[in-house]
């Protein structure tokens, strides 16, 4: 269950927390006074979108923390299967949202944003205000039927999936596949041609690059080879003013006085390094010179299969690899045009395989559903009559889809009866927004039953009702509390009355800033709450005994039910 909630600069909450308990935990406060920024934020914890328009005026960063106590085993393994350790028997859930991101932390390890909803998925559900609408679109009933059937549709759906993905694949390829003689006929003219011409020129990988470098050497041949002749002439030995030349004769000057002065003999060394030097360079140059050899013809064969190397990667790929690659596939696809009638055929018989399983596959699923249709139907049915709908007849029709979906061929539908005598029509036909909200009350215990959820939050599913249908509802929520955690905002003092656990959201003006509390109520405190949800502006004594009466009664309810 969820035991603690932690807000801060959240829309008009500077800083809020709450400790819930077990049972039903009663959420109410004036209009305005912040009570859905309260669910608002359990919703950004548990996913929802969060934007920087929801900080408070001022503030740098937003951060909701929730903490779950985890008590069920199956909620246990669930979340180890997503990589979600229990601390202590703990889960710690929180986010915080700036300006640039949010960070998603879970037991205080960052987890993508995904990871986060499917844990809390496992932890909590959540009602919000308009969801019931949801129930008129028609889609939504086929997901709920998923959700209730799900242990029973299982494997038997991922099949359905894997299958339906491989019919889709063959649909297309077949229809790619059906082409007229002609411009098949067309296509094997062009593939021919196309890979005739690649396999004349014969790339090899990696040859457009040494033949570009080899094109940029013999393009600047002539350049390359006069500064390297003129190098090796002034480096060299045969020209008077050649350095080679001079350098000798220099050593030689040397040589002829060393034996005078002890002195010269480091200078004397030195410069016969340097000689020794500029004549490996120049016999080196001399080799250099003589490799550069240059061919007019080479030259233009190198340019020749440059230019044809270019023209195949401009048709066929950006490198030679990729050239390749593409000669691979057309001689494959050639082959299937050239043999058709065979590849058509066999194309055929795997179509029409795969379709017989998929159409055995949404049997199966059809069939799955529609019994456990008939076990959900009744489950909500009589959860509906405890709500107040004393007659009510409930059940989901069946009809096929044209054609096949990833979520096969059922189109689903409620239809509801809620008088005697009248037949059983859409839900979206006859439904009121009261009504819309009970049936959705009812089908959430439901599929809290089934998903073995522990905690959820209700925000204002009173609308629209009152009266006697108001005091069903308000016993409905403490059944639920009975075995789970409920959180529930409402303006209906019935539902309120029945709070194992009261808290008075309120909107404070301090210091020339509006801000809003959470503060849990006393016993006595929640008498005077119920006497203002049912009294207005003035609370009478008349009023507040009315609400003690209600109190009264309320706890009589529950020890109805204990």
């Amino acid at each position: 269950m969820l035991t603690h909630l932690h807000v801060k600069n959240l829309a008009l909450i500077e800083e809020a927390e709450i400790d819930f308990s077990e049972g039903l935990n009663i959420l109410t406060g004036e209009t305005g006074a912040g009570k859905s920024i309260v669910i608002g934020s359990v919703g950004v914890a548990l996913g929802d979108k969060a934007s920087r328009d929801m900080l408070r005026e001022g503030a740098d960063y937003g951060l909701v923390e929730l903490i779950f106590q985890v008590s069920r085993e199956s909620q246990r393994e669930r979340l180890m299967e997503l990589g979600v350790v229990p601390e202590d028997g703990q889960v710690i859930i929180s986010r915080k949202i700036s300006d640039k991101r949010s960070m998603n932390k879970i037991n205080g390890e960052t987890v993508p944003l995904s990871q986060l909803k499917e844990a809390a998925s496992v932890l909590i559900d959540i009602h919000g205000q308009h969801e019931h609408q949801s129930l008129l679109q028609k889609k939504k009933h086929l997901e709920i039927l998923d959700e209730f059937a799900k242990e029973e549709l299982g494997s038997v759906m991922e099949e359905l999936s894997r299958v339906y993905g491989n019919w889709k694949n063959l649909t297309e390829r077949q229809k790619e596949a059906e082409l007229d003689e002609e411009s098949r006929l067309r296509e094997i003219s062009l593939l021919e041609f196309q890979i005739d011409e690649i396999e004349k020129a014969a790339p090899v990988p990696g040859e457009d690059e040494e033949l570009e470098q080899q094109y940029r050497r013999m393009t600047h041949g002539r350049k390359i080879l006069e500064a390297a002749g003129a190098a090796y002439t002034l480096t060299g030995y045969e020209e008077p003013q050649a350095a080679g030349g001079s350098i000798g004769h220099a050593l030689r000057e040397l040589q002829s006085v060393a034996s005078y002065d002890e002195g010269m003999a480091p200078l004397l060394e030195q410069l016969a390094d340097i000689d020794s030097l500029l004549n490996d360079f120049n016999r080196d140059m001399a080799e250099y010179l003589a490799s550069l050899e240059f061919s007019e013809e080479t030259f233009y064969e190198t340019e020749e299969r440059l230019n044809l190397l270019n023209q195949l990667k401009a048709k066929y790929g950006k490198s030679l690899e990729q050239v390749l690659s593409w000669q691979a596939k057309s001689r494959e696809r050639l082959e299937k045009l050239l043999d058709y009638d065979a590849y058509l055929l066999k194309l055929k018989k795997e179509l029409a395989e795969t379709e017989e399983q998929l159409s055995k596959l949404c049997r199966e699923v059809s069939g799955i559903r529609k019994v456990c249709a008939g076990k959900l139907c009744e489950e909500i049915r009589r959860h509906l009559v405890d709500l107040n709908f004393l007659d009510v007849q409930f059940e989901m029709n069946f009809e096929s889809l044209p054609g096949y979906t990833a979520h096969g061929t059922d189109d689903v539908e409620f239809l509801i009866s809620v008088n005697p005598g009248e037949p059983l029509r859409p839900l979206m036909k006859i439904a009121s927004g009261g009504e819309l909200s009970r049936i959705m009350l009812a089908i959430k215990t439901v599929l809290a039953d089934k998903d073995d959820i522990d905690a959820v939050i209700f925000d204002e599913i009173d609308v629209g009702i009152s009266g006697r249908t108001a005091q069903k509802v308000s016993e409905k929520m403490m059944l639920i509390g009975k075995t789970r955690q409920v959180i529930c905002i409402t303006h209906l003092a019935q539902i309120a009355a029945m709070a194992d656990s009261h808290y008075r959201i309120e909107k404070m003006a301090e210091n020339g800033e509006t801000r809003t509390q959470i503060r849990k109520l006393r016993e006595e405190e929640t008498i005077e709450e119920l006497a203002r949800i049912l009294g207005g502006a003035e609370i009478t004594e008349a009023v507040r005994k009315n609400a003690e009466e209600m109190k009264e009664l309320a706890k009589g309810k529950k020890s109805e039910r204990v």
